[in-house]
């Protein structure tokens, strides 16, 4: 069973007994779980994997790493202000201009029919002047009611909301929607989100003539008694070799792991011994020029080289990596030719931080970053007046979430991550980044639209019910008239919104075939 440490994020506590590996990936990003003996720190919140640690907890409670990330998330929280919409500012004037200029336009007709300011022939033989002037200033009342400006944003939030929804995409609200259709810069998170997250092998190189399958079965027997996550990629890599669900592997006698160094095990009459270049030099096996070009060209990738040696001769090399999601190089692309500048900030190392951003396509990195660090890189950004989007997945993320304009959270991630975000992109597809992106950015044109039929409905509407064109043309605009054209104005507000669910998301394929 798996025993949870208890800690602080700076200082950490420390290991007084014991050896293991610990997966701190929820803090740091880095995916592969690190070795820890006597000496070594330990942070509050992390995973033990396998072995026994004595643990001297130093900082505890809301001292702890994670009650810090909490304090930082909702200090977060409570600095980000809610939006003050375009509608609400224009209501505030609107409604009383528009009863002033009814009563203007009906006290000016009065007047100017008392004092006889136009012929008596314009007065229809219904009416007198009195109810003339008060048919223009009821015509002004009624068409100037402002459904349409009312519905403009409203209506559009809630059919982008459910189009979203449908393409897998959680808009969590009207302010996620606006901040993400201003979006100019995008901060990646590395580990789950540019990357798939869990290990697999990638490359198998072979320095001696044997069968890939009896390689294969001879390290998964030795590997399969080990915890270690990159073994377990192996042997997950060996039963692809073996039709049967449930394959049972030749037994390993005198198994030995050394923590942070490799395996050492009796398999059959072979003597097999699985692990990194130092493992194999502390049991006095010559690694070959070859083998060592090898391990720098996989590191440079990004990649874990493992050396399989057996009857101490080095037979082959294999390729264990935290491979990149598909499409990510393209998704990246397309990005940046929306005008959008892509970041990737991580916990890793600097060498593999570089190796995936080379791979994908990403030029600005900043690696061994720690949570507080990718929220501070956010709020930078922001005062060189950037509007942020943040892409993450795990609790070190969570900060950052929040702190950004817009906070997206993958949805195979962390609860405290999802929590956190604006957006939640439940099929865990880099490609719905850009879907969010562009949904926001057409919802928003529509909104606009909208406004802009409304503003200018009422800028020639208010005028004519007023009887500007009555004394040139005749022309008046009854009450039940101005009553259905305000009634069509919404209509057409609306008709318009929902035309968004036909809404049909970039084909980033089509992009590449370009």
């Amino acid at each position: 069973s798996k025993s949870y440490l208890v800690g602080k994020l700076l200082p950490m506590d420390f290991v007084i007994w014991g050896q293991s590996h610990v997966n701190e990936s929820m803090i740091t990003g880095e995916s592969r779980p690190v070795a820890k003996r006597k000496g070594d720190t330990v942070i509050g919140g992390t995973v033990n994997e396998n072995g026994v640690l004595h643990v001297r907890a130093t900082f505890v409670g809301s001292e702890s790493a994670l009650a810090q990330i909490v304090r930082l998330v909702e200090s977060a929280q409570m600095a980000k202000a809610p939006v003050q919409k375009f509608a609400d500012q224009i209501s505030k004037v609107f409604v009383p201009l528009v009863i002033f200029l009814s009563l203007l336009t009906w006290l000016t007709w009065f007047l100017a029919g008392r004092f006889h300011g136009y012929p008596s022939s314009w007065i229809p033989s219904s009416m007198d002047s009195f109810q003339l002037a008060l048919q223009f200033g009821i015509s002004v009342m009624v068409i100037a009611c402002p459904c349409a400006l009312g519905l403009a944003t409203p209506t559009a939030v809630m059919v982008a909301t459910g189009v979203g929804a449908s393409q897998g995409i959680l808009i969590k609200g009207g302010q996620a929607l606006e901040s993400a259709q201003k979006v100019d810069c995008i901060i990646f998170d590395k580990t789950g989100t540019l990357t798939i997250g869990k290990p697999i092998v990638v490359n198998t190189r072979l320095f001696e003539n044997m069968v890939l399958r009896e390689f294969y079965d001879y390290v998964a027997a030795a590997e399969v008694n080990s915890e270690h996550p990159l073994a377990k990629a192996i042997v997950e890599h060996a039963k692809k070799f073996h039709s049967e669900e449930t394959h049972i592997w030749p037994e390993a006698r005198d198994f030995i792991s050394v923590t942070g160094h490799g395996v050492k095990a009796k398999i059959g009459d072979k003597s097999v011994i699985v692990g990194n270049k130092s493992f194999m030099l502390s049991l006095d096996i010559d690694v070959p020029v070859e083998a060592s070009e090898i391990l720098m060209e996989e590191e440079e990738k990004a990649h874990t080289g493992i050396i399989v040696a057996m009857d101490q001769e080095i037979v082959g090399i294999i390729s264990v990596s935290d491979p990149i999601k598909p499409n990510a190089h393209e998704v990246i692309s397309y990005l940046e030719s929306m005008k959008v500048e892509c970041i990737m900030v991580t916990g890793d190392n600097w060498g593999t931080a570089n190796a995936i951003g080379k791979e994908v396509g990403i030029q600005n990195i900043i690696a061994e970053a720690k949570p507080e660090q990718k929220a501070e890189k956010v709020k930078e950004l922001q005062l060189l007046g950037r509007t942020v989007a943040m892409v993450g997945d795990g609790i070190n993320d969570s900060p950052a979430l929040v702190a950004a304009n817009v906070g997206m959270a993958i949805g195979a991630g962390t609860d405290v991550a999802i929590e956190a975000a604006d957006i939640v992109l439940m099929k865990s597809n880099l490609e719905d980044v850009i879907t969010a992106i562009d949904l926001s950015r057409k919802a928003f044109f529509r909104i606009r639209m909208n406004y802009v039929w409304a503003l200018g409905y009422n800028i020639i509407g208010i005028p004519i019910a007023a009887g500007v064109l009555f004394p040139s043309t005749r022309f008046r605009l009854p009450p039940w008239v101005a009553g259905a054209a305000m009634a069509a104005s919404s209509v057409s507000v609306v008709c318009w919104s929902l035309l968004l669910r036909y809404y049909k998301r970039p084909l980033i394929t089509q992009e590449r075939q370009k």
